[in-house]
């Protein structure tokens, strides 16, 4: 799919969220700028995944903000989320690609500079590069890959590519300028108090390069 807005991808965690919901969390992080959301559930029912997907793609529907189901094939169709996120061991691209349909977005977890080399010959949407840098949203992840990570990738990866892992505002203008066309973030935005505040600070940093 063309014409992705991977500039801020807003990833939710539940963990991280001091008791808010994933609505209002989105909703806020949506008003501050927001472009894509991916939704993250690991502990959690394939009924509540279902109703909080579905949930958010009402709100998401209103905003034409894409949807994203990170991992589960099956929820992302039962919702008809706009896309996919998926990882090294998930379910291999051409299988999602053939259930999902080729007019829906399919994101790939590189975590190696190999793994970014190998993902050029598939036909995915846009390759998610984690960790750039240390974090602790996530605990089984490869060394980070740095702002040097990008730029080596950049040099020959065919996708658009967004950035993860310990991000915020005081590193998202070196990431974008290393090559990146989008920052994920997940406790920038999950964690922060007002977490339409936060959005806007780093909507604001990228608008501005």
């Amino acid at each position: 799919m063309n014409n992705l807005d991977l500039s801020l991808y807003l990833v939710t965690d539940r963990g991280m969220s001091k008791g808010r919901s994933h609505e209002y969390i989105v909703e806020e992080a949506i008003k501050g700028g927001v472009s894509m959301v991916q939704l993250r559930e690991k502990d959690i029912s394939s009924r509540d995944f279902y109703q909080l997907a579905f949930s958010l793609k009402q709100t998401l529907v209103k905003h034409q903000i894409p949807l994203i189901i990170n991992d589960r094939l099956d929820i992302a169709l039962a919702v008809d989320a706009d896309g996919l996120h998926i990882g090294q061991s998930d379910l291999p691209y051409n299988v999602a690609r053939q259930l999902l349909g080729a007019d829906k977005i399919i994101g790939l977890s590189v975590e190696t500079v190999e793994q970014a080399r190998l993902a050029n010959a598939l036909d995915v949407d846009y390759i998610g590069l984690s960790p750039v840098f240390s974090t602790l949203t996530k605990s089984d992840i490869n060394t980070p890959l740095g702002l040097n990570g990008i730029k080596e990738i950049a040099t020959f990866s065919k996708h658009q590519m967004v950035a993860i892992g310990g991000i915020n505002k005081e590193n998202t203008a070196d990431i974008f300028r290393s090559g990146a066309h989008g920052v994920a973030v997940v406790s920038a935005i999950v964690s922060h108090e007002s977490p339409f505040q936060a959005a806007k600070e780093l909507r604001n940093i990228i608008d501005q390069l």
